[in-house]
């Protein structure tokens, strides 16, 4: 098949062996369920209660055995054949003869979610109903062990809460000039952070009767994990996150034994909501969030703050396994840009296991203030055998090291080594770790990259440094310049008949003289410059606006102008799978949140998710997969978190870069997003994220460039969100300064869909196409009155042909 066939044609050919199809294949069913494992933390494993013995009988509590969350909501959805919840994959493992389930309990969860799913009440928000004692009786009779499964559902569009025993949302409240929670309630009626009520119940009731109690947590980020931490009578938990359309079954592998756990948690989990530097304010306004934790971010702060050590439940990176590992180091050395440190990771358990390597740096101090420990490098392990080893090289380039001095401390815009000596920590946490017989010493405060301020707040009062203390900054505010959205007349005008108005655009018009067709450019006999040449202002005003959707899409496309052959490439949802609207009667497969993904630290893996996902999205004929999402875990309260990475930006970027990696390697398009500090679901759209430009740099951006200069993303999706006073679509500094520029990104950028700014503004800025439908009139407007020129069209309108000249072409 021609690379734009299946976008001219939308052939429903399939890609798989033997004429069958690979959308929602038993092989990509089986790599989700494989995933999903892989990245399951085993947090807590007293007295080895896991794995479960074989035969062994257990009880299982909790409605969310059956109310199985594979997913967030919004974006992030997926349509699939079926959902495997907790309840159903240990009635595999059942039949399987590893464990006998005590059937009243399935038989009481089974209808009582029923019943709510037939009141209206959506999958992943139903209640925890009243468990009778009788059934608590003859499960206990019938054995010892009790599983108790815990869910929670989160999405686009809405921040997650805390809710007062009366309903009441109590987010946040303030005492003075400080945000707190009230410490003795940490019972909620409805849960989300902490337990409801009703599960604090049914947590208390099982506990006083069963000696052997697990708690499986089927969330998308972080919750509460006090109330089992120190709990004598809670012997094991599995962190399995939302693991995709069989993540029940994933998680019936770890509690039998059949895999060994080997995630490591890519967030700090600390002891409360109120401990995380981000809490106090995440809800102070509507209309800006101040990042006033600035480069502290995750366990950059519990490690490096005076009194927040102690402050942690379970650290960044943390993981257990069925089995034991030793590292042992055998060489530290220096290159000619960085530093080296090859180890032997030897299993001296009696289960076959992997384990994660993880390098961290120890900064000196300095004039800028450091983190006490960066995680640097990680690695993991191929599935080693009881008494197997196997060594691992990590590397550091020193230029990795440096700080952003943003006040001209040491020099102002430039990537800073402050003098010093640099020491590194081998382990397998960020508190398991050795000190390293190394330091890196350098003599002299070094510049190792000089660059020049962007992106700068105007608004952010002040920052935290390293010492716990606030360091005031200047404000700037005649420099903030929001567009002013006229969406209402907008949205009434152009919404509802986007499709329409697209159709005039792509069908409409009198025949001109021939045309050089596209096929020519990508054929090679013919210039993407000749080819432009013919180009009408209009022409090119079209490419830069969304398209009408075809066959299945259901979020537009980019190009479309079939009088030159151009054609229209169309765009899926992600970032868990290809997401096709259910009245299309396409299942894919759904495979595990990015949580969980990154809790993997295996991006061998992650690219084999991101190229059979990629596959899905080229045999339903789109061209472009909206994802990976980037964005950093600033708070747990983030309702998208689930569709993120980490708090951390190395991490993030790894995973990402292996993501995009698989998916390009399909000929699909990533569409890395969303660009950037979009932190916040809560008033998206007009939300100021007020940022220092280091912690822009180090924290908020730095996954999205690993990703740029590691993967070569052909699409970027900048974010609804303001910036530093500035919409993040309209800004020069961010789009063409940092992204291109500096990074040197080669790719078009989008707007996410329906935002709030000025196409105008956008193209003058580098944000290449405006989506869903973009306002072509406006545009043609301000290159009428001459504040748009041709040539800022001309630039843009060539990146989006130099995508399409990409996409589709493996198969």
């Amino acid at each position: 098949m021609e690379q734009w066939t299946r976008f001219f044609y939308q052939p429903s050919l399939p890609l798989g062996r033997d004429g069958r199809r690979v959308t929602g294949s038993e092989e990509h069913i089986a790599l989700s369920r494989e995933a999903a494992a892989e990245g399951m933390v085993l947090v807590k494993n007293e007295k080895n209660v896991l794995p479960l013995g074989k035969g062994a009988r257990v009880a299982l509590f909790g409605k969310g055995c059956v109310d199985y969350v594979k997913g967030g909501g919004g974006s992030g959805d997926v349509t699939v054949a079926y959902i495997r919840n907790l309840l159903e994959g240990m009635k595999c493992k059942e039949k399987e003869g590893k464990v006998n389930l005590y059937p009243a309990l399935g038989s009481f969860y089974e209808e009582e979610v029923k019943k709510q799913y037939d009141q209206g009440i959506a999958p992943g928000l139903t209640e925890e109903p009243d468990l009778p004692e009788q059934l608590l009786a003859g499960a206990r009779a019938f054995t010892d062990t009790a599983i108790i499964s815990i869910c929670r559902f989160s999405g686009e569009n809405w921040d997650r809460t805390i809710q007062s025993e009366d309903g009441e949302e109590v987010s946040e409240f303030q005492s003075g000039d400080k945000w707190m929670i009230d410490r003795s309630a940490k019972v909620f009626e409805h849960g989300d952070f902490y337990l409801s009520r009703a599960e604090a119940c049914l947590v208390s009731r099982v506990k006083a009767v069963f000696d052997r109690v697990i708690i499986v947590l089927n969330v998308g980020g972080m919750v509460d994990t006090s109330w089992f931490k120190e709990d004598d009578e809670i012997q094991s938990v599995l962190m399995a996150w939302q693991g995709g359309m069989e993540g029940g079954l994933a998680t019936a592998d770890i509690l039998c034994g059949d895999v060994n756990p080997s995630g490591k948690l890519v967030d700090t989990f600390a002891k409360g909501l109120e401990d995380y530097p981000s809490s106090y304010n995440f809800h102070e306004s509507l209309n800006y969030v101040d990042y006033t934790e600035d480069i502290y971010v995750g366990y950059r702060y519990f490690e490096t703050i005076p009194g927040k050590a102690e402050r942690v439940n379970y650290p960044f990176g943390y993981g257990l396994s069925y089995t034991r590992f030793i590292v042992e180091t055998r060489m530290v050395g220096e290159t000619a840009t960085g530093m080296e440190v090859l180890a032997a990771v030897t299993n001296v358990g009696s289960r076959a296991g992997k384990e994660v390597l993880q390098l961290y740096v120890e900064a000196p101090q300095g004039k800028l203030g450091k983190p006490a420990r960066e995680l640097k490098a990680f690695a993991k392990t191929r599935l080693l055998q009881p008494g197997e080893t196997q060594t691992i090289l990590l590397g550091v380039k020193f230029a990795a090291l440096a700080s952003y001095d943003d006040l001209g401390k040491v020099k102002k815009s430039c990537y800073v080594l402050e003098k010093g000596d640099y020491f590194f920590h081998l382990g397998t946490s960020v508190r398991d770790t050795m000190k390293l017989d190394y330091a890196y010493q350098v003599k002299e405060d070094t510049i190792v990259e000089e660059l020049s301020s962007k992106c700068a707040p105007n608004l952010l009062k002040e920052r935290l440094l390293s010492d716990g203390t606030m360091e005031a900054l200047e404000q700037h505010p005649e420099q903030v310049r929001i567009s002013r959205w006229a969406g209402v007349e907008k949205a009434g005008a152009f919404l509802p008949s986007v499709e329409a108005r697209k159709g005039e655009y792509c069908f409409g018009g009198p025949e001109k003289e021939k045309k050089i067709p596209f096929r020519e450019v990508l054929e090679g006999t013919c210039s993407l410059e000749q080819f432009m040449a013919q180009l009408s202002v209009d022409d090119m005003i079209h490419l830069l606006c969304g398209q009408p959707n075809t066959g299945v899409a259901n979020t537009f496309g980019f190009g479309n102008l079939p009088d030159y052959e151009v054609p229209n490439v169309m765009t899926a949802d992600g970032p868990a799978g290809l997401r096709i609207q259910p009245v299309c009667g396409v299942n894919t497969t759904a495979f595990p949140c990015a949580t969980l993904l990154a809790c993997c630290w295996n991006p061998e893996l992650v690219a084999r998710v991101g190229a059979a996902g990629a596959e899905e999205v080229l045999e339903n004929n789109i061209g472009v997969w909206l994802t990976p999402a980037m964005n950093i875990h600033r708070s747990p309260l983030c309702g998208r978190n689930f569709e993120y990475y980490s708090e951390d930006p190395l991490i993030a970027g790894k995973t990402g870069a292996a993501m995009v990696r698989g998916m390009q390697s399909q000929g699909i398009a990533a569409s890395v997003k969303h660009f950037a500090c979009n932190n916040k679901e809560t008033c998206r759209f007009e939300s100021d994220s007020r940022v220092s430009e280091r912690a822009l740099r180090e924290i908020y951006l730095k996954g999205f460039e690993i990703v740029v200069k590691e993967s070569d993303p052909w699409t970027i999706m900048s974010s609804y969100n303001i910036l530093n006073g500035q919409r993040t679509s309209e800004n020069s500094d961010l789009l063409t300064g940092i992204l291109r520029e500096e990074w040197g990104f080669k790719g078009m950028v989008t707007t996410d869909w329906w935002n709030h700014a000025s196409q105008p503004l956008e193209i003058q800025a580098g944000n290449d196409v405006k989506m869903g439908c973009g306002f072509p009139e406006e545009v043609r407007k301000a290159y009428d009155d001459g504040s748009l020129s041709e040539q800022e069209i001309r630039v843009c309108a060539k990146r989006v042909l130099e995508l399409i000249l990409k996409v589709g072409a493996c198969r």
